[in-house]
């Protein structure tokens, strides 16, 4: 492997690990919840303010608009699912995915006559990882230390109203690095992989269920020329199932 390639490998390899390290704690708490597509609701709904900033050249020349806007759908629609969950809960999963749709058909209504209105839908559903630099995984990697103190420090927050909160400025910013499909997986696989564990080990197992998905998949990419999302998307999922397959013959604590 040549120099040049370890330099796009590095930094993308970097963006997933930062990823992986909020994601696998959040995403076992979706299950738990069984509010599963929450992610992929509040990361469309992210990327519907990325989105508002790429038609509007005035909002777009703002300072770190593209980092702000989104946040604010996401903090938006984080608020409106928080509410449903208080006053709809027996329909709240129903409720995300109506909300996750309107959002999906919104993006395609605004984009429908943009000439690179395709072209920003799929970079913002597949990502484009294998293009991150090491200055963008700065503010992630603040926020996301900070989240994950907090977490540790008062860990019962996940069980509350400010876990939507929470979740919302996350899924911002991963959506901005990886994607909404890598979003979801990150999420949502490495925590079914250990779903039916138990033990104190747990989400360690997890995270090397998302590191090994990620590691494979960027690796495939590069060697045959993929499409980086969707090769780690994949390489997640066969990471999950083997898992699974392995943990049912084996005990694993």
């Amino acid at each position: 492997m040549d120099y040049e390639l370890l330099t796009i490998l590095l930094p993308a390899f970097a963006a997933g690990i930062l990823v992986l390290s909020t994601h696998v704690v959040l995403g076992k708490q979706v299950l738990k919840r069984g509010i599963i597509f929450i992610d992929l609701a509040i990361a469309q709904i992210a990327a519907l303010g990325a989105m508002v900033v790429h038609m509007d050249h005035d909002i777009a020349e703002l300072a770190y608009a593209h980092v702000w806007m989104p946040a604010l759908f996401a903090l938006a629609g984080a608020g409106i699912i928080a509410w449903l969950a208080k006053h709809m809960a027996e329909e709240l999963e129903a409720m995300i995915g109506c909300f996750y749709v309107l959002s999906a058909v919104t993006a395609m209504l605004l984009l429908s006559n943009d000439p690179h209105g395709a072209e920003l839908l799929k970079q913002l559903m597949s990502g484009q990882i294998l293009w991150v630099s090491w200055q963008q995984l700065l503010l992630p990697a603040c926020v996301y230390s900070a989240i994950l103190a907090l977490i540790f420090v008062k860990p019962k927050i996940l069980n509350g109203a400010a876990f939507y909160l929470l979740f919302a400025l996350v899924i911002t910013l991963s959506v901005e690095l990886v994607g909404v499909y890598l979003v979801f997986s990150s999420l949502i696989l490495p925590a079914l992989a250990i779903n039916k564990l138990k033990g104190k080990y747990t989400l360690l197992w997890a995270y090397a269920v998302g590191l090994i998905g990620y590691l494979l998949g960027l690796y495939l990419s590069a060697s045959l020329d993929l499409p980086s999302g969707a090769a780690i998307v994949a390489t997640l999922a066969l990471s999950a199932i083997l898992f699974r397959l392995v943990s049912k013959k084996r005990v694993v604590s």
